[in-house]
């Protein structure tokens, strides 16, 4: 647990992993929509779930969708059932696949830090 190595609760840490500024990117933000949009069945419910306009969440969609080899998002048009929209296999896959990336980086992160915290705390007891 962070706490149990000494850094404050909310301390929040953002690996970035891009080889050039224009490579495509998949983060929290995209992923916390695709979750919304697995949950809600439509990228409207989604963005309200999410505080994000349709626009933005439409576009985050299209960006994402653009990425793949395959879509992770699909939407239905309306009519009588009125649509909606859904994730796919590889959308599915995508959130599955970041959010164990996540954990695991997680884990390697809370583990170098506890030593970093150490080696601080040490310096910190001899120089006194």
């Amino acid at each position: 647990m962070i706490m149990r190595a000494g850094i404050k609760p909310g301390v929040r840490f953002h690996i970035r992993d891009r080889v050039q500024r224009s490579d495509p990117a998949i983060g929290p933000g995209k992923i916390a929509l695709l979750e919304a949009i697995g949950s809600a069945g439509s990228i409207t419910s989604a963005a309200k779930l999410l505080g994000m306009s349709y626009r933005r969440a439409w576009l985050l969609v299209e960006e994402t969708n653009r990425c793949l080899v395959r879509p992770a998002v699909v939407t239905l048009a309306g009519g009588k059932r009125g649509g909606g929209t859904s994730l796919t296999p590889a959308g599915v896959e995508l959130v599955r696949r970041y959010r164990a990336v996540e954990r695991q980086t997680g884990s390697a992160v809370r583990h170098q830090l506890r030593f970093l915290l150490r080696d601080i705390q040490r310096r910190r007891h001899t120089e006194k």
